[in-house]
């Protein structure tokens, strides 16, 4: 089978930082699906290992985590789907990832793709999904059709994370969502998905708050530069307020949450399939919510560009726009 990967981490620019392959086609076993992938989408993750995670002496690894394909084969403990079915998920970080014609996931961390959706627009979705879901139910304890009077700030809502933690947050609760954006196409991006608000992180992010008339906010939801903003975050955060984050930040003193005694909470949501959680086949159910939601039209699709085909050198272009910082929403590739 076709696949991408890398030897060494290397700049993108680098013809070598992520090369075409062929590789055997694996099989399934346990409760693994085998799935013919028909579209990926790229993440900040996939440029991070790209860039700094080497992989074993002589080995080649690939990259890729969201996708959406057909199910080829399934392994014999198998039972939450079969071949033909058409699926989407965001795989796992300690596996071969979906850079390649087909690819083994436990089926439960996979989700029925939406049916209104093409395979592109779907494959935009798992990451993004799980992620701002865990954040904002899981770990910032929103509770869904509840917060009237209360406040939300997603800094970076232009992101593929933010871009779905607004919908979530607008669709699903009563809370006020602001969003921070510096660019006028992004303020209109993170507008037309539903925030209240959109504000400025190149200025001072606690003037703007109290400029909408708040004295500060319930919830924050970091999704870059966690560092940079994290003063303001301590000043504008209420008390017994919750902080979350899925940055990888420079140290930050959590000494100032104290006074407050504000909460600070990590999502990653690799967690559930990296530690084999008692718990993982949430994140199948969490799949097919969110499919349920695209499907009655309470969530739409991330997807802001399809660059072509899933080769070497369009995913080299996939990580080198990602690492500018100018991406808004979601990035596709689709067909071998």
């Amino acid at each position: 089978m076709k696949a991408i990967g890398y030897r060494k981490p290397l700049p993108v620019a680098e013809p070598e930082a992520l090369i075409d392959t062929v590789l055997d086609t694996p099989v399934p076993t346990g409760r693994d699906l085998l799935v013919r992938v028909q579209a990926v989408s790229v993440n900040p993750v996939d440029t991070k290992l790209r860039g700094n995670v080497a992989p074993a002496e002589g080995a080649l690894r690939v990259l890729g985590f969201d996708a959406a394909g057909i199910v080829e084969a399934a392994g014999p403990d198998a039972t939450l789907f079969r071949p033909g079915d058409a699926v989407f998920y965001a795989g796992s970080i300690d596996r071969p990832g979906t850079n390649s014609e087909f690819h083994l996931v436990d089926e439960r961390i996979v989700g029925p793709k939406p049916a209104n959706l093409s395979i592109a627009e779907a494959a935009a979705l798992p990451l993004t999904a799980i992620t701002a879901w865990e954040m904002l139910f899981d770990r910032l304890q929103l509770t869904r059709g509840g917060e009237d009077g209360r406040s939300l700030l997603i800094v970076g809502g232009a992101g593929g994370v933010g871009s779905m933690a607004i919908q979530l947050a607008r669709k699903l609760t009563k809370i006020r969502v602001i969003a921070t954006a510096s660019r006028p196409e992004t303020a209109a991006w993170v507008r037309e998905l539903g925030a209240h608000d959109v504000i400025d992180h190149h200025g001072s992010i606690a003037d703007q708050i109290r400029a909408l008339g708040l004295s500060g906010v319930e919830a924050i939801f970091s999704t870059n530069a966690t560092d940079r903003h994290f003063p303001a975050l301590v000043d504008i955060v209420a008390p017994q307020g919750r902080i979350g984050l899925i940055d990888d930040p420079a140290p930050i003193d959590v000494r100032l949450l104290k006074r407050k005694s504000v909460s600070l909470h990590w999502e990653l949501m690799f967690t559930r399939p990296l530690f084999q959680t008692a718990d993982l086949q949430a994140q199948h159910d969490l799949l097919a919510e969110v499919s349920r939601l695209v499907e009655d039209g309470t969530l739409r699709t991330t997807l802001t560009e399809t660059l072509g085909r899933i080769d070497a050198a369009t995913l080299r272009r996939a990580h080198a726009l990602i690492e500018s910082g100018q991406a808004r929403g979601k990035i596709v590739l689709e067909g071998f």
